[in-house]
C-alpha cells in the first residue's frame, strides 16, 4: 500500500501479514480520491473511517490535509497499526477500537464524510442497516457517505444513493441525504 498524494505522497506503508484485512487497492483509492478532490476541500473536512483495517483511507485523507480523521476498527492489531503509523507520520488520526455499528449509534461527533469498508461478506441488509444508522444520527445525517463493496453487491436501491463506480472487483457507492 502507498499514500497517493499529500505530504506523504508516494510513501509505502507495509502492514503486518497477520491482520484480517483487505486493503483498498492503490488503483481504486487513487480513483476514489480523484473523484473526491472535485467535490470537497480536504483541509476543512471531518472524516469518519469505519472498518478502517490498516488505515489506508484514513492515512490518505490525513496526508491530504484533513484535520480531523477518526478511524474505527474492532481488531486490536489493526487499531495498534493505525495508531503507530499515524504517530510515526505525525498525522491527525484518532483511532477507536469499537464495532462500527456501536460507534455510529453512540457517536456525537460531527462528520462531513463517512467512509465504510466492511468485510465483503457483509450482507446487503447489513449495509443498509449501517447506512440508515449513519443518516439517522444527527452528527452524520448530512455527511457524504461512501461505501466500498464487492461489485456483486448492489446498493442502488438505498434512498440516499447518488452514484456507483467500479474498479476491478471493488465498487464505491456514494450516498447523500437528499
Amino acid at each position: 500500500m502507498r499514500i497517493i498524494s499529500g505530504i506523504h505522497k508516494g510513501r509505502r506503508i507495509i502492514a503486518p501479514k497477520n491482520l484480517p484485512v483487505r486493503p483498498t487497492t492503490d488503483r481504486a483509492k487513487e480513483a476514489l480520491f480523484n473523484i473526491l478532490q472535485h467535490q470537497i476541500t480536504f483541509d476543512q473536512l471531518r472524516v469518519l473511517d469505519l472498518f478502517a483495517g490498516i488505515g489506508s483511507i484514513s492515512l490518505e485523507f490525513a496526508s491530504r490535509g484533513t484535520p480531523t480523521v477518526v478511524a474505527v476498527d474492532q481488531h486490536p492489531k489493526c487499531v495498534r497499526f493505525i495508531s503507530d503509523t499515524a504517530a510515526t507520520l505525525q498525522l491527525p488520526i484518532s483511532v477507536i477500537k469499537q464495532e462500527a455499528t456501536t460507534f455510529v449509534d453512540r457517536n456525537h461527533q460531527s462528520f462531513d464524510a463517512v467512509f465504510m469498508d466492511p468485510p465483503y461478506a457483509f450482507s446487503e441488509k447489513k449495509y443498509t442497516e449501517l447506512m440508515d444508522a449513519v443518516f439517522e444520527n444527527p452528527a452524520t445525517t448530512n455527511a457524504l457517505l461512501i461505501a466500498e463493496h464487492d461489485t456483486n453487491h448492489s446498493l442502488t436501491t438505498h434512498p440516499h444513493f447518488v452514484a456507483c463506480r467500479n474498479y476491478g472487483n471493488s465498487a464505491f457507492s456514494f450516498f447523500e441525504k437528499k
